[in-house]
């Protein structure tokens, strides 16, 4: 093989490594808030930026605005100011890829009556939401120009919501199961692999500009089997890990879950657990699990209105 020859395949390997190259493994944060809600937080903007500065928290899961419209963006001066309350925090957007939202500046008003090609029916848990074929371009597209104004913006990186929509179409309403890596007729790949590249088209985009963003995933634990979709992520969150919020999950239920968390916890990176319960017995009993497992754990309501409570096993 001649010199040039030698080089040009030396670029190439090097540019592959470049596109699976692994996300650093980040320090976990002792203390996260995930607030979706701010408006309700505080009786007022001006409030919501104290509370949130001086609020104890590492990393802060944050709408990209604080009414949750376009008009209403964080500007970057605003996330400065509550980045700097704490050293080192981290101020992570929330960023929906599986579900298209009616109040967001990318909605059109002839889309309930005349859909995109992407768009599928409505959440009935989330009235508004709308579940997407996501591997659809031109509802890519849409998410890819959210995430450039959201690096605009100044936040560290992004919270990616209804990843797990994949598992939607696992199943199959004929047999009524779900088909682990079930094919899909769009694009020959499974429906797992089509959200793993997705997830890392996404991050992709966001690192072109920040090359130190965070991407974490919300749910789709099953993807960590994937050593590609953990070298792209930077942690993960789970919600509902040991109880729905009124009593435990099933014991089998949160082993299955937890078998594909230990790969990526293996790995040096964080496990954010969200859980929703308001009785005192089953605060305390996902305060021992998240202490069992070695997650961050955050107790909070299901609305994401508040900071929360970050209670760790002694």
């Amino acid at each position: 093989m001649n010199n040039i020859a030698t080089t040009v395949l030396s670029f190439a390997i090097f540019v592959t490594a470049m596109d699976f190259e692994e996300a650093a493994s980040e320090e976990a944060p002792a203390c996260f808030a995930y607030v979706l809600q701010p408006e309700q937080l505080a009786d007022s903007r001006e409030s919501a930026i104290s509370k949130l500065a001086n609020c104890d928290r590492d990393w802060i899961i944050l709408d990209v605005s604080f009414g949750g419209d376009e008009q209403s963006r964080w500007t970057p001066a605003e996330l400065q100011t509550i980045r700097h309350g704490k050293a080192g925090r981290k101020m992570i957007a929330y960023l929906s890829i599986g579900e298209a939202e009616n109040y967001r500046s990318y909605w059109k008003p002839g889309w309930k009556q005349n859909p995109p090609d992407f768009l599928m029916k409505e959440n009935p848990d989330w009235p508004g939401n709308y579940g997407v074929k996501f591997w659809v371009k031109s509802w890519q597209q849409i998410i890819l120009e959210e995430i450039d104004k959201i690096t605009a913006q100044g936040f560290d990186g992004l919270y990616l919501d209804k990843v797990d929509i994949f598992e939607d179409f696992e199943y199959d309403a004929q047999k009524k199961d779900w088909i682990d890596h079930r094919i899909n007729p769009a694009t020959k790949h499974s429906y797992r692999k089509d959200m793993i590249s997705w997830v890392q088209t996404v991050a992709k985009r966001a690192r072109m500009e920040n090359r130190a963003a965070l991407i974490i995933p919300q749910n789709g634990s099953s993807l960590l089997e994937d050593r590609s979709f953990r070298q792209t992520v930077n942690g993960i969150g789970i919600e509902d890990l040991f109880t729905d919020g009124e009593q435990k999950q099933a014991e089998e239920e949160i082993r299955y879950i937890i078998s594909f968390l230990k790969k990526l916890k293996k790995e040096g990176k964080p496990i954010l657990c969200i859980e929703y319960p308001e009785d005192k017995k089953l605060k305390n009993f996902v305060t021992k699990k998240a202490g069992q497992l070695g997650c961050r754990l955050l107790i909070t309501d299901r609305e994401l209105t508040i900071l929360g409570e970050t209670p760790i096993e002694q």
